[in-house]
């Protein structure tokens, strides 16, 4: 006689602090207890652990390997952005609550946590899907790094005042070569990032697009563009003043030499951002921009 045996599997959360925020140890306190009352075993990154003195920390990596139900990131944009890269490859929802000053991504407030919580139990959170951008550095005639980006991958000039020398190419059609203090490749994620202070233009989430923005040019007549999300972006750097880097997200950086080449194109990974609302970003506008006051 076969004998069928049945398993439940707990539900997993991970959880991904900002480091050096103190009020953070009570936060955690109370967020796990919320997690054990509703069926939740709790993943903490090294962070987070940290702030409990606590020895089961996971790093972000093999957070992502784990596959937990849902992320929750306690922190600004910076933190989100990490966790971002982290769970790129997963279809593991992010729920970012903004400990931040500005917060362009992480739109929930700590207030808010618990009722957003209570909307993803039930089925009633928007999960929003945001495109990321894959970024390649060949050197050589090698691909020597891979990178994948929510907001941006910038290349641009180290500590001294002197421009840089760059060939941008789209589907490999020869646009411009021009001296600037750099150039950024934006999804429209992260038009609201680097590429917004660089008077780019703000781009819907929703659209299949990418920004290649000049940073400071020194042609009055080159102007960002708005690319085909599907289009290849090359940046060739031709003239190197004293140190070129490359940046993801403003986190992870590389300096470049004379010849190098960055291919950059829409990635395959995505991140899902929970959402307690619809059409977060004209909200976010309105907030931290000030749009339509006097």
């Amino acid at each position: 006689m076969l004998q069928l045996l049945y398993t439940t599997q707990m539900l997993q959360a991970a959880i991904i602090s900002k480091p050096q925020k103190p009020e953070l140890a009570g936060i955690l306190g109370d967020l796990i207890a919320w997690l054990k009352d509703h069926g939740y075993e709790y993943l903490l990154d090294p962070d987070s652990a940290a702030y409990l003195d606590a020895s089961n920390a996971i790093e972000r990596e093999e957070l992502a390997k784990l596959r937990p139900n849902i992320v929750i990131v306690l922190g600004g944009d910076g933190t989100l952005l990490a966790a971002a890269r982290a769970f790129a490859h997963t279809t593991t929802p992010i729920l970012s609550v903004n400990l931040g000053s500005l917060g362009f991504l992480t739109e929930v407030a700590l207030a808010d946590i618990y009722a957003t919580l209570e909307s993803w139990c039930a089925n009633r959170a928007e999960i929003e899907v945001r495109s990321m951008v894959h970024a390649e550095l060949v050197r050589d005639g090698q691909t020597i790094q891979r990178w994948d980006a929510l907001n941006d991958v910038v290349v641009t000039k180290g500590t001294i005042a002197r421009m840089g020398d760059f060939t941008i190419e789209i589907d490999r059609q020869f646009v411009a070569t021009f001296r600037a203090d750099g150039v950024i490749v934006a999804t429209p994620t992260g038009s609201t990032a680097y590429n917004l202070a660089a008077n780019g233009p703000i781009i819907m989430p929703s659209v299949d697009a990418m920004v290649v923005n000049p940073i400071c040019p020194h042609l009055l007549t080159i102007r960002p563009i708005v690319v085909p999300g599907e289009s290849t972006v090359s940046i060739h750097v031709v003239g190197v003043p004293n140190q070129i880097y490359l940046t993801v997200d403003g986190q992870q950086s590389v300096e470049l030499q004379l010849g190098d080449h960055i291919h950059c194109q829409r990635s395959k990974a995505s991140v899902r951002l929970l959402r307690p609302r619809p059409n977060g970003l004209f909200s976010v506008l309105r907030s931290k921009l000030k749009w339509g006051e006097r």
